[in-house]
């Protein structure tokens, strides 16, 4: 399956938080907020 590509701006706060949890849990940045928005949909029956 193709991905689809996405522009996503967030601060350098936020960009850091994500770099040290995605790094925490052995991921990339992408694929922590991958993960998390897969999450949030499941627990919301998105």
């Amino acid at each position: 399956m193709a991905k689809k590509k996405l522009l996503l701006r967030i601060d350098p706060e936020m960009h850091e938080k994500l770099k040290l949890w995605a790094e925490d849990d052995m991921r990339s940045i992408n694929a922590q907020i991958e993960f998390l928005l897969k999450k949030s949909i499941r627990e919301n029956r998105r």
